[in-house]
């Protein structure tokens, strides 16, 4: 309390003795006025968490918003990979070539500074969190047909890939799961 609240008190506590039954009345304003005070600071305090959930709902909110325009742009860098991956042996030195290269490689910098990564997916043991099996039988992925990806570290677009038996230098620190 403020000396001007405790100054106040003290003067209705004054005057309300001068009356006689004056105690019990000065007791109940004291009640109520520290049952306001204790209203007004949990009121307060409510506001201040209602205020740090909807700013984390808010970004939680924008991050998902990302995702979701991330993942539409996803096959353009796929069709700029596969583009690259099947240039003709006499055309691979040609300036569009090392165009459409750059093209991609900044592509793929906007994307990673947005917390986008890639799923790694050949030898590692099948998850189907982050992998898409399309065929084979077994625990290990062997082939990737489309790579996944993660943004923030949830899976954005799983990678479809092929599993078969695990190949003798696959990762042993954790148990594959089964599809």
């Amino acid at each position: 309390m403020t000396q001007n609240e405790n100054m106040r008190d003290d003067a209705v506590a004054t005057e309300a003795q001068e009356d006689g039954d004056g105690a019990d009345e000065v007791s109940r304003l004291q009640d109520l006025a520290t049952d306001y005070e204790n209203r007004w600071k949990r009121s307060a305090a409510e506001f201040i968490n209602y205020k740090r959930r909807t700013e984390q709902e808010r970004a939680e909110l924008y991050k998902t918003a990302n995702g979701t325009i991330i993942r539409e742009f996803l096959p353009v860098l796929d069709d700029l990979e596969r583009t690259l991956a099947n240039v003709p042996a006499d055309q691979a030195e040609s300036k569009w070539v090392e165009g459409v290269n750059l093209v991609a490689r900044k592509f793929r910098t906007l994307l990673e500074r947005q917390g986008i990564t890639t799923i790694d997916t050949v030898g590692q043991p099948f998850d189907p969190a982050i992998h898409e099996a399309v065929g084979g039988s077994g625990t290990h992925v062997v082939e990737e047909y489309q790579r996944g990806y993660r943004f923030h570290g949830r899976t954005l677009r799983p990678a479809i890939v092929v599993v078969g038996e695990a190949p003798a230098d696959a990762p042993t620190g954790q148990e594959p799961l089964q599809a």
